[in-house]
């Protein structure tokens, strides 16, 4: 954990991206009153799950703009910058750092409603499923047409490559 001072401060080179507001519960809370660590990546799944909603997704293929495909985590990574430690909204903003032929990796920051503190920091590589076979398969173009506007382009990327 980094101290308030250095969570305070912003980082530059954040791309735009999509923000969600989201909650943080009081049963999400540990035993020493801050958020248990296990919490942090289900408030980014609620942030992208309210993405994907918004663009046609539903958990019911029949209903769902994306019915031939499943969506899985291959791999994520987190680092926690300082603790949260009541309950209450806080902002997950989000970006795609690449689309690959059959995945795509989110970059994201939990953060302060008003932006001023990061809590956490990380990234979610996604593989995209035949709905059918579970096999790989590559990401449709209307996948990819709802992440281009949301893709990190390489003038975002600040030298020491956050």
């Amino acid at each position: 954990m980094t101290s308030a001072a250095e969570a305070t401060t912003s980082v530059d080179h954040v791309p735009a991206g999509s923000a969600h507001q989201v909650e943080v519960h009081f049963e999400d809370l540990d035993a020493t009153g801050v958020l248990h660590n296990s919490r942090y990546p289900l408030l980014a799944e609620h942030a992208f799950s309210a993405f994907w909603r918004s663009h046609g997704w539903h958990p019911d293929p029949a209903r769902s703009a994306f019915s031939d495909s499943v969506q899985v985590v291959r791999t994520q990574s987190i680092t926690y910058h300082f603790p949260i430690t009541e309950p209450g909204p806080v902002t997950v903003r989000f970006w795609f750092d690449r689309a690959g032929r059959t995945s795509y990796t989110y970059a994201y920051r939990i953060e302060s409603t008003d932006g001023s503190t990061l809590y956490a920091d990380g990234t979610r590589v996604q593989i995209n499923l035949d709905a059918k076979t579970l096999a790989p398969k590559e990401l449709s173009d209307g996948i990819r047409a709802i992440a281009a506007p949301y893709l990190r382009a390489a003038s975002d990327t600040p030298a020491d490559g956050r």
